[in-house]
This record gives structure tokens, sequence and C-alpha cells, in this order.
């Protein structure tokens, strides 16, 4: 939309020259359909004022502008391939039931933590293999009496954002995960801390469903929390039965 936009409507003049119905049809036609959200943007539009009406700044901006935005289009059409051939593969991959039952994983995630995995069962021993190789297991470090405890910095950094991204996505689609973010937070923990705290307590679960073969069940392991009754979960309403 932003590309076409721009190559609609180059300079703020022409664009508060065209005809408000012009400016509708265009966003309807771009998939914005909400009266209330194009109502808004033809307010912006009409009360907007110029940065500069100065002929030399605007004139080779403009050109700059329609300069890129073809290639960017272009950058648009290859992302859109990237993403299909990586559904038709994700798709026929022995895996994939898999990883698209965590919660939130949902199409972009669930063929990252795949990939993130591998289907080599041997190359991981434990999950706590897998943490360490993402960067999401904490690092301790001793001197003399001093023990201090810090995020890793040399990891796989995809992989970490892969977990990290996942672990956040969770909160949203799952009861538990929210309820231990919740938890994390209500111990001073900031925003990133308890997602990587969460991050980990998946990686523990993500690694058993695939080490066994078998998709996630958040019943079944809702059942098992129930029996082990963590103390994060005491406090919580999950707790009831």
């Amino acid at each position: 939309m932003a590309c076409d936009f721009l190559m609609k409507w180059p300079t703020l003049d022409k664009l508060q020259k065209s005809k408000a119905d012009t400016i509708r049809k265009f966003y309807q036609e771009h998939g914005s359909r909400s009266t209330k959200v194009i109502e808004g943007r033809l307010k912006q539009i009409r009360s907007a004022l110029p940065l500069t009406t100065d002929a030399p700044v605007i004139e080779p901006s403009v050109a700059l502008v329609q300069s890129i935005a073809p290639q960017l289009r272009s950058v648009i059409n290859a992302i859109t391939q990237f993403d299909q051939r990586i559904k038709d593969v994700f798709e026929k991959h022995s895996d994939a039931k898999i990883f698209s039952s965590f919660p939130g994983a949902g199409a972009a995630l669930a063929p990252r933590l795949l990939a993130a995995m591998g289907s080599d069962r041997s190359r991981f021993a434990s999950s706590l293999e897998v943490a360490e190789y993402a960067g999401i297991a904490p690092v301790t470090e001793r001197s003399g009496k001093k023990t201090w405890v810090h995020r890793r910095f040399a990891c796989a950094r995809f992989v970490k954002q892969s977990f990290h991204e996942f672990a956040a996505e969770s909160i949203r689609f799952c009861d538990w995960a929210r309820s231990y973010y919740d938890q994390k937070k209500k111990e001073g923990k900031s925003h990133h801390s308890a997602i990587r705290a969460l991050a980990y307590r998946w990686i523990r679960i993500i690694y058993r469903c695939w080490k066994d073969r078998i998709p996630y069940e958040d019943g079944k392991y809702m059942r098992a929390l129930r029996q082990r009754k963590p103390d994060w979960l005491q406090s919580s309403p999950l707790n009831e039965p």
C-alpha cells in the first residue's frame, strides 16, 4: 500500500488536490475498508502542513522515492514467494503437526521452531542443550565468593529470536503461559526477562514433544502441572481443578 501510495501521490500538494472519493477508493482497493479509519486519514490529509515548499528539496526527494518504491515492490514480491515456498515445504514435513500444535506458533513461527530443532533427534541430548544453543538458558558466573547470573550473549541469534517471539505469542493463546508470565512480572522481572523465563519452560516442552514425536496437548500439560503443583501455579486461578 505504501509503495502504491507514494507512486500515486509523491507530494502532499498532489495528495491534497485529489478528490476524497479517489482516496477512499485507493484505500478500499488496498484492503482498508474501515470507514472510520479512512475518514480519519482523510481528515489528517486535509489538515496536514508541509515541512517545506522549497522545490529544490521536494523534486529530488520525489525522484528518489519513486525510484525506491518499485525496488521495494520487488522485495515484497520476493518475500511473498519465499513465504509460500516455506509454507509448502513445512506442510510436507513429517514434524509439521508437532510444531503446528504449539499455541501461538502459527504459520510464521511453527516453521522457524522446526528449523531450530531440526530433524536429527540425536542433535540434542537434553532440553538444556537446546536452551543453551538458543541463548535462552542463563549463564552463571563465579569469582571468589561472588556469583552472578546474566543472559547468554554467545548463541544462535535467529534461533533465540524465534523462541523468544514464540513465547511472547503464546501468552495470547495459552492460559498457563499467560499465568506464568504474569507471575514473573509480579516478581519484578522486566517484560523480556519474563518472556525468556517462559521461553525456557517452553523449550522443555518442545524438546519432549520433538523427541517423542507427539503433538502438544494443552489439557494434558495442565493436568501434569496440577499434579506437580509448582510454586508459580499456587496463586493462579488455573490452580482450580
